[in-house]
């Protein structure tokens, strides 16, 4: 389901604040030719579109607010990693590579957020060559102010029209997420 990022803010583990670490149209799989079930997430979630955060540490807790265009709602989540998180990223790890055919040993140093709509945002971890593992689940909360900071009228990011047409067709799979 398509989503709008007002804004990713990230903590590091030294307080320092990256504001807008990630905005814009996230990165949305959907079933081939419109067809089939969006329920859930993909078998092998990542870092989607990303973006990179220069010059910080770990991340100790991230702040996202979005538009659940499918509904249209703006949620807001605060993410706390937890530091089995961190350890995991610190942790080198063997890993197969297909793009250069060959074993290597690398840290999980990417951080992927799913957003869904009902407000729900799922975070994983994952390297170049290694499947991302799910972190963290959140529930977000609707934000009262609503799109833009309140700014817009009330007015949402229009929904795709191939959106439109799979929500027309088979409706918001809310809670398989």
């Amino acid at each position: 389901m398509e989503v709008w990022i007002e804004t990713a803010d990230v903590v590091d583990i030294k307080e320092r604040v990256f504001q807008r670490a990630g905005s814009g149209i996230a990165s949305v799989p959907t079933p081939p030719d419109n067809q089939g079930k969006a329920r859930g997430w993909v078998s092998n979630n990542g870092a989607g579109k990303g973006k990179y955060v220069t010059g910080a540490d770990l991340p100790r807790l991230i702040y996202v607010r979005w538009q659940s265009l499918a509904e249209p709602q703006t949620y807001e989540a605060y993410i706390v990693i937890p530091e089995s998180a961190r350890e995991i990223m610190r942790k080198p790890e063997k890993a197969f590579c297909r793009f250069g055919a060959k074993w290597i040993t690398e840290t999980r140093d990417n951080m992927g957020i799913g957003l869904a709509p009902g407000g729900i945002a799922k975070v994983w971890l994952g390297g170049a060559c290694l499947k991302a593992i799910e972190i963290a689940r959140v529930q977000g909360t609707i934000n009262p102010i609503g799109p833009y900071e309140g700014k817009s009228g009330g007015k949402h990011r229009p929904l795709s029209e191939e959106s439109k047409a799979y929500i027309d067709k088979f409706g918001i799979p809310f809670g398989s997420w």
